[in-house]
């Protein structure tokens, strides 16, 4: 499936995404949250992409950054990945997902990473079915 990915450059375009974002991410209290947050996230190489319905709306949105580890190398690791609740199931997320291996393979980076919530089993089957792996349990600790 061929359609444009976009990148979000300004706080006006990152506003615009909002509607999308908080479908997972809901703690976010408004466009100018957002704004806010990836305008400080972007110093540590955050970015933020996105693909449009036939009529230009926005419905799928991927946020990532590449880092480098000791274990790895470089890494494009994936913050947010969603495409809103009507939209699922018809290839949005096939697109971003598409578009960030071959932006990883494009820069050079040996992996793709993220994580998922485990309550989320629509969100694993959707990256076992791209030939994703669980590769280690990710730990929490509240500071």
């Amino acid at each position: 499936m061929t359609r444009p990915v976009f990148e979000a450059r300004t706080d006006d375009e990152v506003r615009a995404l909002f509607p999308v974002v908080v479908q997972l991410r809901q703690h976010l209290t408004g466009p100018e949250d957002l704004a806010t947050r990836v305008s400080g996230m972007r110093a540590g190489g955050f970015r933020l992409v996105w693909t449009a319905d036939e009529a230009g709306v926005p419905v799928a949105v991927a946020g990532f950054r590449v880092y480098e580890t000791l274990y790895a190398g470089l890494k494009l690791y994936v913050d947010d990945l969603v495409t809103t609740e009507a939209r699922r199931g018809k290839g949005d997320g096939t697109v971003l997902m598409a578009w960030l291996v071959a932006e990883a393979r494009r820069l050079g980076c040996s992996e793709l990473d993220l994580d998922s919530g485990v309550q989320r089993a629509g969100a694993h089957a959707f990256y076992f079915a791209r030939g994703m792996h669980v590769s280690s349990f990710h730990f929490r600790l509240k500071v």
